[in-house]
């Protein structure tokens, strides 16, 4: 479980939400946002209700910038592999800009390199658009190190930015992609529960293991009930077969 989707019983009961999650069957999940808890508190909470943190989302401007080696820290004390950048500034939002991007990105996986995780990078819609014919996610793709820099793909925004099949991006960039945002999308372009939407998560997953895939984290960006869409995608999951 991306506990994003979790924000709002989480700001109320941290554990207990937690606690939630791991009787409906997750084992682990993505950090996003701390409610005003230490990073120390939250790994004693995922300790107690036997869940593990992945990894964390970091804001661009902290990776890149003096915060990152105690963002750096910060994942290892919640006991995550990956630290993640989740968007991008707007005003970077052109080739010029991601090809800057890409520039960080390396100089700061390989940081992550050195201190035993990896850095990998979250989309949305807007990163799949080409512009003036060059395709923005295809620059990060091409211009990052595949040694220092990987990705959280999306499922959902994927779709929804219209230029990349992640069954294609899986086959194309080999072992880039370790974690997935398991995200539906409803007929209208609604965020769904996972299962519940118009997706094609078997054909996704056909070529998830060549693209790398280790974790599936899920995701509702605006879950009308949050308890109920995370056992909806949980039965739905652990019932695929592909």
């Amino acid at each position: 479980m991306h506990l994003y989707t979790m924000r709002t019983p989480l700001a109320a009961d941290f554990a207990g939400t937690l606690e939630q999650l791991a009787e409906i069957g997750y084992a682990t999940v993505g950090v996003s946002g701390r409610h005003g808890n230490s990073p120390a508190a939250i790994r004693q909470m995922l300790d107690r209700a036997r869940l593990k943190a992945v990894l964390e989302h970091v804001g661009y401007d902290i990776v890149t910038g003096s915060g990152l080696p105690q963002a750096l820290e910060d994942v290892h004390t919640l006991g995550g592999q990956w630290i993640v950048v989740p968007s991008l500034p707007g005003s970077l939002h052109s080739p010029d800009g991601y090809r800057e991007v890409a520039r960080q990105f390396n100089r700061a996986g390989l940081a992550a390199r050195e201190s035993g995780l990896k850095l990998l990078y979250h989309n949305h819609g807007s990163d799949h658009e080409v512009v003036d014919g060059v395709s923005l996610y295809d620059t990060l793709l091409n211009e990052t190190d595949p040694e220092l820099v990987g990705f959280e793909l999306d499922l959902y925004w994927a779709a929804d930015g219209g230029s990349s099949d992640p069954g294609e991006l899986f086959a194309r960039h080999r072992g880039r992609f370790p974690a997935l945002h398991v995200k539906d999308m409803a007929p209208n372009g609604d965020f769904a529960d996972v299962g519940s939407g118009i997706l094609d998560f078997p054909a996704m997953f056909d070529t998830a293991r060549q693209g790398g895939v280790k974790q599936w984290l899920v995701e509702h960006d605006a879950p009308a009930d949050p308890f109920a869409s995370a056992r909806a995608s949980y039965r739905y999951l652990s019932r695929l077969r592909y």
